[in-house]
This record gives structure tokens, C-alpha cells and sequence, in this order.
């Protein structure tokens, strides 16, 4: 499960594809389809020729909170199938998801578990890539997430 911006992060640095390596088939909401095709360069991947992808429609659970439209679909899709996973980079939309109960992950914990599974040798280069890219995270989450890579 997904929203809008692991998919654009991930595919502004060409790493993409390990979403599927690491966790299968990932379901997203149909507005994060559409996000992503509003928000992403023409050179990113066209998400509907992705195998891997599954796009469903959802109605967005009135009781969240105030929340992006895309974000809140990504959590009501995760609610209603049990999700394993949702992947979420935003601190409210995240917030939310762990009261919630659902297990999640941002993008820096994909390139993480990618790292200790072998599919990327460093953290460092992506994450410089999305930094330049105009991404933000706290020094604090940068340096904590080296030093469990080793980096």
C-alpha cells in the first residue's frame, strides 16, 4: 500500500523496482495514480504499465483527519484490505497510520531493508539524489539511518 510520494521519490532516483523486490505487489488508490501522474516528470515511469502495481478504487474514510486527498485514500485502502504495509513520508499522514495500528514505512526504510537485503550497495548516493532533488529529512533520521547501514 501506498501513497503518491514513495512512488515519486523512488522513481526520481531510478530505484522504483524495489518495491516489488522487496514486497511483492503493491496496491495504491486510484487518486495516487493520478497524483503521480500530475506530479512526476515525463521521464519517470508510467505506473500503469507497471505489472506490480495494482490500482483499486477507495472511498476515503470520513472519520480521518484533514489529510491530502491521496494520503487519506492510501490509509482508508489500507484499513479496508488488513494491509501488511503502508508506505507514507508525510510526519501527519504517518502519525495518523500509527494510531491507527498499521504498520508503516517511509522511503528511507525501503532503501534501508534494500541495503541489508543486497538489491543497493550504499544509502548515501540516493539519498544525496533525492536531497538535490528537493526532499527533506531531519538530520537527526539522515545520521540515525547511516549508522544502522553501516555508512
Amino acid at each position: 500500500m501506498t501513497n503518491t510520494t514513495p512512488l515519486i521519490t523512488l522513481a526520481g532516483v531510478g530505484l522504483l523496482d524495489l518495491l516489488p523486490l522487496l514486497y511483492g505487489s503493491i496496491w495504491a488508490p486510484r487518486i495516487v495514480l493520478q497524483e503521480y501522474q500530475a506530479k512526476a516528470p515525463p521521464t519517470e515511469p508510467d505506473l500503469t504499465q507497471l505489472s506490480w502495481l495494482r490500482v483499486v478504487d477507495v472511498t476515503i474514510d470520513p472519520t480521518l483527519p484533514l489529510l491530502d486527498v491521496g494520503e487519506a485514500a492510501a490509509i482508508s485502502l489500507a484499513q479496508m484490505v488488513g494491509a501488511r504495509l503502508i508506505l507514507l513520508d508525510e510526519r501527519k499522514a504517518r502519525r495518523i497510520a500509527a494510531q491507527l495500528g498499521l504498520p508503516l514505512a517511509g522511503t528511507l526504510a525501503v532503501l534501508l531493508r534494500a541495503k541489508q537485503l543486497g538489491y543497493i550497495l550504499a544509502l548515501r548516493p540516493p539519498i544525496t539524489q533525492m536531497l538535490n532533488q528537493g526532499r527533506r529529512f531531519h538530520p537527526d533520521l539522515l545520521a540515525r539511518l547511516l549508522a544502522e547501514a553501516g555508512e
